[in-house]
């Protein structure tokens, strides 16, 4: 891979991780444009692509620590606190807030895994069919417009239950499809079930971290299993983690004004023309 091609794919990872248009999907759909032009790297289903695409999702987990790093440091702190305070029995497991918001956060990431794992496989078969992200990409474009139009919601970090943990987590777990933008049907499903914009903003970014670095270590190991181990560019991967997580910072704080002032439906007119090229191009051979 050449560099300006790693700094390429590194700055749609960065721009479009955030961005609730599906990173993925741009990035295979540029991996397929650069092929059919005599790129020189591997299919965008192989393990040396895929390899590149998890590293710089990681780099975007650097973007989120550091645009929302005092509210995680308070959640981190503050969930100590409370562990402790429950241990010497000065308060309850209800009163428990900051734990209890780590507890349902793990318990997000964990229906994602159990959910999305064993369709891993299935998942990774699309990222050879444009026809089919564009698809998905329309999907993606209605549930953007509907962040839009849903009233104000009512529900606070203390209303916070299981069972809207479990929602988000399964809409996660839909997001590892191609086209799926996974902050995209994240907010909308934390919107769904109440959130008010801002926690469903910060709770969809927080479970983000523990998601793409625990697939990223699976993943890690499968292709170091594999003969494609040796055919990993590794300056290729250290330019584009960087890159993305550059570029990434920026990008999460443009997304988070558009979503605290309900613009979100300026996406779904990007992906609906992004959805129409694609098909345009597959039905007339492009």
């Amino acid at each position: 891979m050449a560099v300006w091609e790693a700094i390429l794919l590194g700055i749609i990872q960065g721009i479009f991780m955030f961005f609730p248009v599906s990173s993925t999907s741009h990035l295979v759909l540029v991996q397929h444009w650069l092929l059919n032009r005599g790129a020189g790297f591997s299919l965008p289903e192989s393990p040396e692509m895929i390899a590149f695409d998890l590293v710089v999702h990681v780099g975007t987990v650097v973007s989120i620590i550091f645009v929302f790093r005092k509210s995680l440091w308070q959640l981190f702190r503050d969930t100590w606190k409370d562990f402790q305070n429950w241990r010497k029995g000065n308060i309850s497991l209800k009163e428990t807030l900051h734990l209890k918001l780590m507890g349902l956060g793990l318990f997000s990431v964990l229906v994602t895994g159990l959910v999305g794992f064993p369709l891993k496989n299935q998942f990774e078969r699309a990222f050879a069919q444009p026809i089919f992200i564009a698809f998905t990409l329309i999907t993606t474009g209605i549930l953007l417009w509907v962040t839009d139009v849903l009233p104000r919601r009512p529900r606070g970090l203390r209303d916070f239950a299981l069972w809207m943990a479990l929602i988000i987590g399964l809409a996660q777990a839909v997001a590892l499809l191609p086209g799926i933008s996974r902050s995209g049907i994240t907010i909308v499903a934390a919107l769904l079930v109440g959130l008010k914009r801002r926690w469903a903003a910060e709770f969809s970014f927080f479970i983000a971290i523990p998601t793409i670095l625990g697939a990223a270590f699976l993943h890690g190991l499968e292709i170091h299993f594999s003969s494609g181990i040796a055919n990993l560019d590794w300056f290729a991967l250290v330019i584009g983690f960087v890159v993305a997580a550059v570029v990434g910072i920026f990008a999460l704080y443009i997304v988070i004004t558009l979503l605290y002032r309900a613009k979100f439906r300026f996406f779904s007119y990007y992906v609906w023309t992004l959805a129409g090229i694609i098909i345009i191009s597959f039905l007339f051979n492009l």
